[in-house]
């Protein structure tokens, strides 16, 4: 009996840049330093536009500010997604094995690192890297279920 149906999807464009550094681990690290670097510029850039229009005024100055900060958002929150990915496929690497466990390590490890090079104080370093474990655990299940 002949049968009838639709199927879909629904998709965004993806859009993917490759730079080859010749090692898989630098590869990983930059191409996460790269988007999420892009995603941080991106949120300043919407947010400074936001404060222009709402204020009405535009000036040389205010554009100049905006980059300045679209750059250094940028660079770190790309410096903080390039040592999460690198940690996470070196961790990967050591145990030979590619699982939830590599993301709860990765995470705790670069909230650790992370928080101990912004000179925080030891209970804010072991807070960050329960965090950063529990984050990047909670995103490796959501993207299991999806």
């Amino acid at each position: 009996m002949p049968r009838g149906g639709f199927s879909g999807s629904l998709t965004s464009p993806k859009i993917d840049v490759v730079i080859d550094m010749g090692n898989p681990f630098l590869n990983r690290t930059l191409d996460g330093f790269l988007k999420i670097g892009a995603v941080g510029a991106c949120k300043v850039a919407a947010e400074e536009t936001f404060e222009c229009l709402h204020r009405g005024d535009v000036s040389k100055h205010k554009i100049e500010h905006a980059l300045k900060k679209m750059c250094k958002e940028g660079a770190y929150w790309g410096t903080i997604a390039g040592v999460y990915v690198g940690t996470e496929y070196g961790v990967g690497r050591i145990r030979g094995r590619s699982d939830w466990k590599n993301a709860m390590i990765g995470g705790a490890l670069s909230g650790a690192l992370i928080s101990a090079a912004s000179n925080n104080h030891r209970d804010k370093v072991i807070k960050d890297a329960i965090t950063g474990g529990a984050v990047a655990t909670a995103v490796e299940f959501i993207n299991y279920l999806t």
